[in-house]
């Protein structure tokens, strides 16, 4: 049986057939702990294939009150953000992992399900200290070509890749909107935002003040730490959990690149 009460073994064994085929019969299936959008579950067959399972949960989402209650979080979870993404970048020579099915039928089960590809590897993170330092840098060259690449897609409206309407507000007040809310959730559980609130704000005023707008925008993955950089056997990267990407400021992805790679910024 499979955990979490998601699909038994049975009816994850049809719906492998029903893609794959009768040759493919599940020897192992187990939860792949990480994933906080979405429940993640490794499947090995007989045959020596292995693919992932991804199960969109509201229930098992990290997020799923802001989900459920802010409409910013919205544009960034599910099966078809995730779905859309894969073909997106796909199109643009940008590696993912191959999407082989989605069920989104919501005949049987109130949530939706994909077999994927299972990239077997490492994160990016795992070479930051790798003893080559040809191999290594040779691979964060990659990255940054690969990177580069996705940031050069460009255009002048912010939003999915999918939603081209011009936006009324320019997309920094989006970001302040969210870390208002994130400084009110923070004051009431910690001590120390709750008695420098009002500074805090007065702070993210000042600091959006000086923001100059922009009217063209760069599609990024706007959660981009080293994690979410896959690295095959082949030194080869692949980006993972895109559900969040789309056109955006792109200050946005060097920041967060900044803060998650330290020395080895790549931008």
């Amino acid at each position: 049986m499979m955990s979490n009460n998601h699909l038994t073994r049975e009816e994850l064994q049809d719906y492998v057939y029903n893609v794959f085929g009768a040759s493919y019969h599940i020897t192992q299936s187990e939860r792949i702990h990480g994933g906080a959008q979405k429940v993640i579950y490794k499947i090995d067959f007989k045959n020596g294939f292995t693919c992932m399972l991804y199960v969109w949960d509201i229930s098992s989402n990290y997020f799923q009150e802001e989900i459920l209650n802010e409409a910013t979080f919205h544009s960034s979870y599910g099966s078809e953000i995730f779905s859309l993404n894969t073909r997106f970048l796909a199109q643009h020579g940008i590696r993912t992992p191959t999407l082989y099915d989605l069920n989104n039928d919501r005949d049987q089960y109130a949530y939706d399900f994909a077999l994927v590809e299972y990239v077997d590897g490492q994160k990016a993170e795992a070479y930051f200290q790798h003893k080559n330092h040809i191999d290594r840098n040779e691979l964060f060259q990659r990255i940054k070509n690969m990177l580069s690449h996705m940031h050069n897609i460009q255009r002048n409206v912010y939003g999915n890749a999918n939603d081209n309407r011009k936006k009324a507000e320019p997309c920094y007040k989006v970001q302040r909107l969210d870390a208002e809310t994130a400084l009110s959730y923070a004051s009431k559980h910690m001590t120390d935002i709750r008695k420098n609130d009002e500074r805090l704000l007065e702070k993210l005023y000042e600091l959006e003040a000086a923001i100059q707008p922009r009217d063209l925008y760069s599609f990024i993955h706007g959660e981009l730490g080293p994690d979410h950089i896959w690295i095959d056997h082949a030194m080869q990267p692949c980006l993972i959990d895109i559900d969040g990407a789309g056109f955006f400021d792109l200050e946005h992805e060097h920041s967060f690149l900044e803060f998650r790679f330290g020395n080895f910024i790549i931008t």
